[in-house]
């Protein structure tokens, strides 16, 4: 079952954190699949086919806005 009735928080096999894009890694974007592919823009920079629809779902903005927001700029 997916965490908080998330059902993109769920991959079915009971690993909740399983379809993010990088499992562990710095970016909470979500893992693109033959349902989700990566071909939203983001509503920060509206840089194209950088986010996925689970991101636009959850709101976030690609991993550049992101870490500029946090204060981790190139």
């Amino acid at each position: 079952m997916a965490r908080d009735g998330d059902p993109d928080m769920d991959d079915g096999y009971g690993r909740p954190d399983a379809d993010f894009a990088d499992p562990g890694g710095n970016s909470a974007l979500r893992a693109e699949g033959p349902g989700n592919r990566r071909n939203k823009s983001c509503p920060t920079c509206k840089r194209k086919n950088v986010l996925t629809p689970a991101d636009i779902r959850r709101g976030y903005q690609c991993n550049a806005c992101a870490d500029a927001a946090e204060g981790k700029g190139y």
